[in-house]
Parts: C-alpha cells; sequence; structure tokens
C-alpha cells in the first residue's frame, strides 16, 4: 500500500476543492448512474460475487446503473486521494476504517456523515457490534461496513511435517522455532512480497503485538509511549531483521505479493501471513488445497490482528439516496447469505452466521469466536507521512541497511518532527 507524496498535496486540496460536483449523474439512457470505485477483489470468484451484486440490484432497480471501477489498492488509494473533492470523486468507494485510512478522508471532508440513512434503513440493528465499532469512532455514521477480516499464518501440512513440526506454535518464541526448523530442513519457512511495504508490515506489527503486549502496542500507535524507549520495540525490530535474513523467500524485496503467494499456493513456501480473504484463493490457485491449514498469530495477547473495511459515500454525491439504496442492498441478509465466504469468512450481518463446513472456514470461525479483541493494521492506526516512514524504517531493518537497535528512536525522531 506504498502512498504517494502527491496524496498529501491533493488531501490539503480537498478543502479548496470541497464545493465542486461529484460522483452521480444521469447516462444517456436516463438512469441514474452510480460511480463504485472498489478495490481489487482478492480471488475470481469473489469478482464474479461482486458482478452478480450489480446484476440483481439493476434488476430490482431499473432507474439505477452502477458504474464499477476496480483498481489495486496502491492505484486505488492514489485515485482517491486526487480525485476526492473533484467533479472525477466517485459516489461510493471502498476504503479501510482505522484512523490512518479511513480517518484520514473522513478528517479532511471527503465523506458524508449517514445518520440519516442509518435511521432510515435500521443498520444499527443490522451490523455486529464490532462491525459497527469502527464506523461510529469518528462521531455521526461514516461508511457502511461491509467486511471485517481476520489475519493469521496459513501453513502447509506436509511441509510442517516434512520438518519434523507436530505442534502449531503458540508463542512468538515457538513460531521462531518453527521457522529455524523449516529452514533446517531446506524448506522457506514463509512468503512475502516486498515491493507492497504493507505486506512485510504484517509479520512487524505481529512482532509489535507479541513483544510489547497489548497496552505498550495500543499506547505506541496513539503516540503515548516513546518508540525509543521501549526495548520491545528494538526486540521487533531485530526479529524482523533476522526472520527477513534466514526466513523469508530469497528475493522477496523485488516482488509482489501475488508473484510471493504463488509460492505458497505451489508448495514452495510453508507459510503465508494472510487475511481470511485467502480462504477463496487457495481453492482457486493452491495446487493442493487440503494441505493448507491456518492458525492464529501466536501473540499471547489473544487479540486478532484485522481490520474492517467500508464502502463510504462521498460528501459532494448528486445521489446519496440511490447510493444508499446500493448499499442497503449489498448488506441484506439475503445478498450476505449468497456471498459469504467469497470476501470474508464472517459477515457484518449479524442475522448470517457461517455455514461453511471445510477446515480453513471452520478454523476461521475458531479464531473470531476466541479472540479477545482487535488490534489493527499500522497502516490504519498510523497517518499517511508516519506509515510511509514506518515502512521506510522497516524496509531499511529488513534488508540490513539500519541497525534495529536504532529504529525505534529513528521512528520517534519522526513521530516528534511531525507534530
Amino acid at each position: 500500500m506504498r502512498l504517494l507524496a502527491k496524496g498529501a498535496v491533493a488531501l490539503t486540496a480537498i478543502a479548496v476543492l470541497a464545493g465542486c460536483s461529484a460522483g452521480a449523474g444521469s447516462d444517456t439512457s436516463g438512469k441514474t448512474q452510480l460511480d463504485w470505485w472498489v478495490i481489487n477483489p482478492a480471488s475470481p470468484s469473489a469478482s464474479e460475487a461482486q458482478e452478480k451484486i450489480i446484476k440483481d440490484f439493476e434488476a430490482a432497480n431499473p432507474d439505477i446503473k452502477i458504474k464499477k471501477t476496480n483498481r489495486a489498492v496502491d492505484a486505488h488509494k492514489d485515485a482517491l486521494r486526487t480525485s476526492i473533492g473533484t467533479a472525477a470523486a466517485p459516489d461510493i468507494y471502498d476504503y479501510w476504517a482505522g484512523p490512518g485510512l479511513g480517518g484520514e478522508l473522513v478528517k479532511n471532508g471527503a465523506s458524508a456523515d449517514l445518520t440519516a440513512q442509518y435511521t432510515e434503513y435500521k443498520w444499527p440493528e443490522r451490523f455486529t457490534e464490532a462491525a459497527l465499532a469502527p464506523v461510529t469512532q469518528y462521531g455521526g455514521y461514516h461508511g457502511v461496513p461491509w467486511k471485517l477480516n481476520g489475519e493469521a499464518l496459513y501453513y502447509n501440512k506436509a511441509l510442517f511435517q516434512q520438518a519434523g513440526i507436530t505442534e502449531l506454535p503458540k508463542t512468538l518464541d515457538e513460531l521462531n522455532a518453527v521457522a529455524a526448523k523449516l529452514k533446517d530442513a531446506g524448506i522457506t519457512p514463509i512468503e512475502f512480497g516486498g515491493t507492497v511495504n504493507w505486506h512485510v508490515m504484517r509479520l512487524l506489527d505481529t512482532f509489535l503485538e507479541g513483544y510489547c503486549g497489548s497496552e505498550t502496542f495500543d499506547k505506541l500507535v496513539t503516540k503515548q509511549a516513546n518508540w525509543g524507549q521501549e526495548e520491545c520495540v528494538t526486540e521487533s525490530f531485530t526479529n524482523l531483521q533476522k526472520w527477513s535474513k534466514d526466513y523469508f523467500n530469497p528475493g522477496f524485496i523485488g516482488i509482489n505479493n501475488d508473484e510471493s503467494s504463488s509460492l505458497f499456493f505451489n508448495g514452495k513456501a510453508a507459510m503465508a501471513l494472510e487475511g481470511d480473504w485467502f480462504n477463496a484463493q487457495i481453492q482457486d490457485n493452491a495446487a493442493k488445497p487440503d494441505d493448507m491449514g491456518v492458525f492464529p498469530l501466536p501473540t499471547g495477547t489473544g487479540r486478532m490482528y484485522g481490520f474492517e473495511q467500508a464502502m463510504y459515500i462521498t460528501k459532494d454525491s448528486k445521489d446519496a439516496a440511490a447510493a444508499a439504496k446500493f448499499l442497503d442492498f449489498m448488506m441484506s441478509t439475503p445478498v450476505q447469505k449468497e456471498t459469504l465466504g467469497k470476501f470474508s469468512t464472517q459477515s457484518v450481518n449479524k442475522e448470517v452466521k457461517p455455514t461453511a463446513t471445510d477446515e480453513l472456514s471452520k478454523s476461521w470461525e475458531g479464531i473470531f469466536e476466541d479472540a479477545k479483541g482487535l488490534y489493527m493494521n499500522n497502516d490504519q492506526n498510523l497517518s499517511q507521512s508516519q506509515t510511509t516512514e514506518y515502512w521506510r524504517i522497516q524496509n531499511l531493518v529488513a534488508t540490513g541497511g539500519l541497525d534495529p537497535a536504532k529504529a525505534g528512536a529513528e521512528f520517534q525522531k519522526f513521530l516528534d518532527s511531525s507534530k
């Protein structure tokens, strides 16, 4: 999720451009056209599910046409940051619900407060408590929950067996030992794509949660603790450097996450740190899907690593009513039941319960049920500029360009200078 410098300029311009029109209008047939910008689906089956949602909605609402634009993660972010507040902005945009991403656009006036729509459609009664929390964190209601994802470690059972691993790790020390065993057996322990900074970030975030503990982790990401004074921060960066040097796939820094995922699908790497959406990708791509399992990140805190994505209606949409009607349809019980498992293993709709009986889905049910809270990806906790610096330091450490003992102080220096 590389953030380009031009994004900061675009956000600054929002206040100036806020009066411009955006989004919906009539197409040549006289229908209301809603522009919907959404991140590329994680699998072909997810893409088909999106197209069916549009087809079914348009059949039930012949006066409304949905124009969907899919983009890769980085391109999606850049497009939003340069278009929000202008006539080029969409009516509905897919985005994360963390304070550093969704909150960035809310703070800059991009998102409409949907309190009236939540009352009209009785959405507070529809969504789970966990799903509602992120969309109410800014005051009012910003965005409509559409998927809540957890992240964990997928593993290849045959490769674990080949390395003599008989028990799944429950602590970071045990995870470190598993990685060492795999390496000793001549197996690449884990795959990562380094050109997308957020992929490697997942492991660093995990180490911070595990070595620092939940309370200190939360203080660090809310700037209530000093990154340069916490020994656990140095321990986390030190372990990241160890893993990147000894346990990552060779050349990780030069490939993206899709390329590295293929190593896992084809049995060339034993683990992948991914979200529950990866279930569908395994079914679509893995040479031996039955060989794959998943277990929670063994941080010892009990919290699940994860995030929520919401569908936001832009503040300047010409037809927020039609946009809300589409989102109400998309999050309705029948549609959520039909698409369950395509985007995530759990629905944000409290009426929709998991029904899949395959091992991966059942494992995810347990992970969600056992979770004692949530810790989010740090690119959602931190601002755009802070995230960029976090990734810069992360990558320097991972590639041997920065002493891990200096990484925390380096990041704290940036935080202090950017206040």
